[in-house]
């Protein structure tokens, strides 16, 4: 079930199947950015989510949307990174085996986290074309059911459900920025916004140094990325033909950022709120410090995506 394209009413089922495993996370927000920005700013923090990212909505989600037969086979993925971990545990609060492909190159931290929820993991080489040919190889020999990070039904049904929340306890929004990487956070948050509240407008925040979404989203028809190199490693994957066209039909538009504007809004959000994200995160908060004349006078709601980051590999040295 990968290429229907899901509605409101899909998001408010997926929230009620889904809110016993997931945390409904905090909204914060921080009066030195703000004043700092000279913007109303609200923090939707999705680090606080189990695995430190929203990517445990969408892979509880598909996890228990699927038949008793499919269950028994278990989960498969590729990834290096949150998915692997949430479809890793979501699998494992219900007891079904997870086989994960993931890269050699994968941080440490990631390896042991999946591991650590309990998946089996077989290792290839870096490329796409290793990583969808081993995770063939995984398939055929166990029968397990494929769950792609974002290109399918019920993980963007599932990531919606962030923005459902924020959008209950902050009704009063005129605005939601979310980062794009592949595209099935911003397509579940634009489903809910939209769907919610007449005349929000909706934002994707990507990095200019991997910004094929917003080649895409100006050019009107999908181009992947080229050797993206960003600081941002949660946001390197193109968006799929289902997460295009629900963002080319819903959002208000794409802004990209500079390198160094990612990591000053990450140490901004660690300094002034004391919590950790990761540079994926901050990529919306660069939005804001970038196109400051856009928001002004606004409410502005962002989502934190997550906070796995490689403490020994900090982008800012935390001495001076």
């Amino acid at each position: 079930m990968t290429d229907k394209i899901p509605v409101y009413e899909d998001i408010i089922k997926a929230h009620e199947r889904i809110l016993p495993f997931v945390h409904r996370t905090p909204v914060l927000s921080s009066t030195g950015i703000n004043n700092i920005v000279g913007i109303h700013l609200y923090f939707k923090c999705e680090n606080f989510q189990k695995v430190g990212a929203f990517k445990f909505r969408g892979a509880t989600h598909a996890v228990r949307q699927l038949t008793a037969d499919e269950a028994k086979k278990g989960v498969t993925t590729h990834s290096s990174g949150n998915h692997a971990a949430a479809l890793s545990l979501a699998a494992r609060q219900m007891n079904i085996p997870a086989y994960i492909v993931m890269p050699e190159s994968a941080p440490a931290i990631k390896k042991k986290a999946v591991k650590g929820y309990g998946a089996e993991i077989t290792f290839c080489d870096s490329t796409l074309e290793a990583r969808e040919k081993t995770l063939d190889i995984v398939q055929q020999k166990t029968g397990a059911t494929f769950i792609h990070p974002y290109h399918n039904f019920n993980v963007i049904c599932g990531q919606g459900t962030a923005a459902k929340e924020f959008l209950e306890d902050y009704p009063d929004l005129d605005v939601i920025i979310a980062p794009v990487g592949g595209g099935g956070l911003i397509s579940g948050t634009s489903i809910a916004a939209k769907a919610i509240k007449k005349g929000i407008k909706v934002f994707g925040a990507e990095p200019l140094n991997a910004d094929d979404a917003y080649r895409s989203f100006k050019q009107g028809k999908l181009i992947p990325a080229l050797k993206p190199n960003t600081i941002a490693d949660g946001l390197l994957t193109s968006l799929s033909p289902l997460t295009f066209q629900i963002i080319r039909e819903n959002l208000d538009d794409i802004l990209t950022v500079k390198e160094e504007t990612i990591v000053e809004a990450m140490r901004m959000i660690w300094e002034r709120m004391k919590i950790i994200v990761e540079p994926s995160s901050a990529v919306p908060l660069a939005a804001v410090i970038e196109n400051n004349r856009l928001f002004k006078g606004k409410k502005v709601g962002i989502i934190i995506s997550g906070g796995n980051v490689d403490l020994d590999n900090l982008p800012f040295k935390l001495t001076h």
